[in-house]
């Protein structure tokens, strides 16, 4: 059995209203199509909402109103039950709103939802803003994983100029390295050790920076002048910290992310739907790694509670 933790699924009224593509909505053909793989229980969620990852001028998902998240929500509530032993649910939260925060901790109470997804990045603000420790506070007394996704209009993407395809393969990843980064270092982890938190696409460029955020520790922080403070915890032990998906069609970094994060903290994910690419090669990819049982089920069963599937 293959568990994966990253797939998005669309409800149709979303389709007709928004450019996205027809597969978010085809949600038997997606199931059909990875259970001839063996990928037999995809979670499922939307890192917009009831918006979409296609950045549109004059559209802000961070301004949807909280009755169309709340019927998206139900719709994938209905879905998962519809599907149950196929899919299982992400709640949809902007840290940084207090309300949606609070709903979605009701929302967590229904037994088809089993995670949170959440933005690395929210108007170009990064999680280490105070806003975002009532939603930390959550993940971490539920103790709900949480898929760490890149928002439809990462930092940086002004000024690519409209270029969707650098947009989505380029800053989204530099918006998962920067905002794990800035995760890491506002000490959310210290204060709430028992936070899930899963860096989606192989965690982009991290374990490629690992010896840079040792150095990135032993510059002061900005403030009164002085020494820094003693380095007592390398920052890149931080890494271990946290867990990855395999959404990544890079082998090299697959291998990386295996190295630096550990196959312990890996989970197979394939950021599919939407993404197009072959289902087979993420699989063959993981299967080149050493322990394999662990990253296709045995890791997400743990994380996710899911001992049952």
């Amino acid at each position: 059995m293959i568990i994966d933790v990253h797939g998005h699924v669309t409800p149709p009224a979303l389709l007709k209203r928004f450019p996205m593509p027809p597969s978010l909505g085809d949600v038997a053909g997606m199931i059909e199509q990875k259970a001839a793989l063996g990928i037999d229980l995809t979670i499922v969620g939307s890192p917009v909402g009831a918006g979409t990852m296609v950045p549109m001028p004059g559209l802000d998902n961070y301004a949807q109103p909280a009755d169309e998240l709340e019927s998206f929500h139900d719709w994938v509530g209905e879905t998962v039950r519809e599907h149950h032993e196929h899919l299982r649910g992400y709640v949809y939260v902007n840290p940084l709103d207090e309300d949606l925060v609070e709903r979605a901790a009701k929302r967590l109470a229904q037994q088809e939802f089993v995670g949170l997804i959440a933005n690395t990045s929210v108007r170009g603000t990064y999680l280490n803003d105070p806003r975002a420790d009532q939603f930390f506070a959550l993940a971490a007394e539920t103790g709900a994983p949480v898929l760490l996704h890149p928002p439809a209009e990462p930092v940086g993407s002004a000024p690519m100029n409209g270029h969707l395809g650098l947009i989505e393969h380029v800053t989204r990843p530099c918006d998962i390295t920067c905002g794990i980064a800035a995760i890491l270092f506002a000490g959310w982890l210290d204060k709430y050790p028992s936070l899930k938190l899963i860096a989606a696409n192989a965690g982009g460029a991290l374990s490629l920076l690992r010896e840079k955020l040792d150095l990135a520790q032993h510059r002061a922080k900005p403030g009164p002048p002085g020494p820094p403070a003693p380095v007592t915890d390398p920052a890149s032990g931080w890494l271990r910290r946290i867990h990855v998906d395999t959404a990544t069609p890079s082998a090299l970094a697959l291998s990386a992310a295996a190295e630096v994060f550990g196959t312990d903290r890996l989970l197979f994910g394939t950021d599919s739907p939407p993404l197009t690419a072959p289902l087979q090669s993420g699989v063959d990819m993981v299967r080149a790694l050493p322990d394999e049982r662990l990253i296709f089920a045995e890791n997400a069963r743990r994380l996710f509670g899911l001992e049952g599937s």
